[in-house]
């Protein structure tokens, strides 16, 4: 998530927090029991549906998701013409040192496939294998935390109740009573305000950046079987552009242009060089005789 969505929130968190300042205070929305109620009824269902290491994983998911910027699908698009490009001037084995420094698994793995002359169907095999079962992984961690969306106001209806149970039974102590209603009172509020302000949307977050990841997934996979099949990298250009949306699109046949000429130029320097060291080996031996 950028800036502008942490300010987003934090701006939405100040007006609703200052809802309750406005009509009595913050403290009178506070108890400790009636909260107690919700998350431990609510840890206790969780440990009951899923194994610990699930759950640990369903955490780590949504910690990254708001921590670790997602990748831009054009600058995907970028990098995999650059590499159509470079395969095409130097072959396919100089991409052996690019996937030495690209930071993403996925890519990486294409790249030793590349390297390591995989057929195409190969490629497509195992990449979407791996796809596949991200996605898996991913929609678990997502329906953990819709569960528990969805059971949280239950949760909170059951302090709710403990609460009322509470007050009937000390209904002629006033001092009971002024105990056991806010616990019958904010335990509801508790439940609805975690399910639907904080678990919903981690849940939703996480399905967001599941499905922009498998699209970043596609489309470093498309690029890799092109690249496997020796594809002009302007068709490879047009085939990948078409998963960007339109403002994504501008710029990228003018900067694959600058690309082709760059590394062809470079090549030339290589073969202008080669052929001055074959000039020179072959006028050394002459001035030697």
């Amino acid at each position: 998530m950028d800036k502008r969505n942490w300010f987003g929130i934090g701006l939405a968190l100040v007006a609703f927090l200052s809802s309750f300042w406005l009509v009595g205070g913050i403290a009178a929305y506070w108890n400790l029991a009636a909260l107690a109620v919700v998350l431990s009824g609510l840890a206790g269902a969780l440990l009951l549906s899923y194994p610990f290491a699930e759950v640990r994983r369903a955490v780590s998911v949504v910690h990254e998701a708001y921590t670790v910027p997602l990748a831009v699908h054009g600058e995907i698009v970028s990098t995999l013409l650059d590499l159509s490009v470079r395969s095409k001037v130097d072959g396919v084995l100089s991409l052996e040192k690019m996937r030495e420094k690209t930071t993403s698994a996925f890519l990486r793995n294409g790249l030793m496939f590349l390297v390591d002359n995989y057929k195409e169907q190969e490629i497509r095999d195992f990449m979407g294998t791996e796809m596949s079962f991200f996605a898996m992984r991913r929609q678990q961690s997502e329906r953990i935390f819709r569960n528990m969306a969805r059971t949280a106001p239950a949760f909170g209806v059951a302090g709710s109740v403990i609460g009322l149970i509470g007050l009937l039974m000390g209904i002629s102590d006033t001092a009971v009573i002024l105990e056991t209603i806010p616990v019958a009172f904010l335990s509801t509020l508790y439940g609805v305000v975690l399910g639907s302000l904080i678990l919903a949307p981690m849940a939703e977050n996480v399905h967001f950046r599941t499905g922009s990841e498998l699209l970043n997934q596609k489309l470093i996979m498309e690029g890799v079987v092109a690249i496997s099949r020796e594809q002009n990298p302007y068709k490879l250009e047009k085939k990948l552009c078409s998963f960007l949306s339109p403002e994504e699109r501008e710029g990228h046949a003018k900067a694959l242009r600058g690309l082709t000429r760059r590394y062809l130029a470079r090549r030339r320097e290589q073969e202008n060089e080669e052929e001055r060291g074959r000039m020179d080996g072959v006028q050394t031996p002459a001035k030697a005789s």
